[in-house]
């Protein structure tokens, strides 16, 4: 039996919650069990606050957990991402009254691991202030010079009379993680093939479509699949039909391309599950 975090609240709960369910895993219908027994895969599950998910994993003692990418670097934990699970994006920055310097200064941040980590990495000398919370009042409460955050829009920055600047300290989403140096288990694996099978299948759809043999080298170019396309001939003598996987947020503008080049009856399927 291997043992797995989930987070147990919040949109990263949700989210997990639904791309388990996508791979085959049952999932606990009340918000409150903190664990579930899934027998048809031998795998426990445990719900816990994100930011613990790293620590336990990274002690040894669950096999494998789902947290922000920002949240297992900030634990400091011997554990590593293995994969990116294409949910819960968030982008961390700087942010003062105005674009200055950092060394010497103080930064406010709910993330001192994290921010730490970036400074020592660019040989910056700055004081990092944790705090828990709205870290946006820091600065006009003289706490702190800078503050290192979480910005989506940037609204509540400048309602506090704060700007962006510099280069982001972190591009986080949601990611599947394990100890550092473990040996995996078969049953990991298929986890991993699973929840991968998920991810892939979210982001892209199946094109199927009719075109002439004639036209079939342009239209095959703008939907080449991930291996190459399937391609079939038709009752109609001169045309074949076509099979590839393209990336759904680019199926729109493919469509527009392949009924230019000649393609007709071209249909859209969800992909539901896959193993590439």
């Amino acid at each position: 039996m291997i043992k797995v975090a989930v987070p147990n609240k919040g949109s990263l709960s949700e989210s997990a919650g639904l791309i388990l369910k996508e791979a085959g895993y049952r999932q606990r219908t009340d918000p409150r069990d903190l664990t579930l027994y899934d027998p048809e895969n031998d795998i426990e599950f445990y719900y816990l606050r994100p930011r613990d998910i790293a620590v336990y994993v990274g002690s040894g003692e669950l096999d494998v957990g789902i947290t922000g990418r920002d949240l297992l670097v900030d634990s400091g934990v011997q554990a590593t991402e293995i994969l990116s699970l294409d949910f819960g994006r968030s982008t961390f920055r700087f942010a003062a009254k105005e674009e200055t310097d950092l060394a010497g200064k103080r930064i406010a941040t709910a993330y001192p691991g994290l921010v730490q980590q970036y400074l020592n990495q660019k040989g910056i000398s700055a004081s990092v202030v944790r705090l828990d919370g709205a870290v946006e009042s820091s600065v006009r409460l003289g706490v702190a010079d800078v503050i290192a955050d979480v910005v989506s829009t940037g609204g509540t920055l400048r309602q506090a009379g704060l700007q962006v600047f510099g280069a982001p300290i972190l591009e986080s989403e949601a990611i599947l993680i394990e100890r550092v140096g473990v040996s995996r288990v078969d049953a990991v694996e298929t986890l991993i093939r699973r929840i991968h099978g998920v991810v892939i299948a979210r982001q892209y759809v199946l094109v199927d479509y009719d075109v002439e043999t004639q036209n079939l080298v342009a239209a095959t170019a703008l939907t080449p699949g991930i291996e190459s396309p399937t391609i079939s001939p038709l009752q109609k003598e001169g045309w074949s039909a076509v099979r590839a996987m393209v990336k759904s947020k680019e199926v729109n503008r493919i469509m527009d391309e392949l009924y230019k080049v000649g393609a007709r009856g071209i249909l859209v399927t969800d992909i539901h599950a896959s193993r590439l």
